[in-house]
């Protein structure tokens, strides 16, 4: 039942960022494009990127240690930048949309979260696969995710650098 509730995660997640992304492509195609919306969507991005995380580290205790460290980073990071467009914006009609480097920090953090639901759902099929073949080989031990490791590393990466661009 585990990694059913991963795909299911997996899948609510999936449709979650695709209709924020589709919203924003809505927006700017029919210029729908106001202020509160280059402001809240973003925001929006990251409440539902800590939430997912905050699920992550619920539910995965092979990962706990680690996503205490990625959670601390992303949530400094989300709130620096917020409180800077904040100032900025206090009073002064000036708000900052999110760049190039921000959006490809938000990308790097779905694909990781993805991973990181899929990952025990790819390694049962390969096992399921590799029995039904005959093979008594098993692709990785339960506690070993190098996607999600992998994935994790540019995550951090890409959040650090994107909110040292921001400042």
């Amino acid at each position: 039942i585990i990694y059913l509730s991963c795909l299911i995660c997996a899948v609510l997640f999936i449709i979650t960022s695709i209709t924020d992304m589709l919203d924003g492509k809505i927006a700017r195609k029919y210029n729908l494009i106001t202020d509160f919306g280059k402001f809240l969507d973003p925001i929006a991005d990251k409440f539902m990127v800590i939430g997912a995380l905050f699920v992550i580290l619920y539910k995965f205790s092979n990962l706990r240690t680690l996503m205490i460290f990625v959670i601390l980073v992303i949530v400094f990071r989300e709130l620096a930048v917020t409180s800077m467009r904040l100032v900025v914006s206090t009073g002064n009609n000036i708000v900052i949309a999110a760049n190039y480097l921000g959006k490809l920090k938000t990308v790097s953090q779905i694909v990781f979260i993805c991973t990181v639901f899929l990952e025990p759902v790819l390694q049962l099929a390969v096992k399921y696969i590799a029995n039904k073949l005959g093979a008594a080989w098993s692709f990785l031990p339960g506690e070993i995710v190098p996607l999600t490791y992998v994935t994790m590393l540019f995550t951090v990466v890409m959040t650090v650098w994107s909110g040292v661009n921001y400042i």
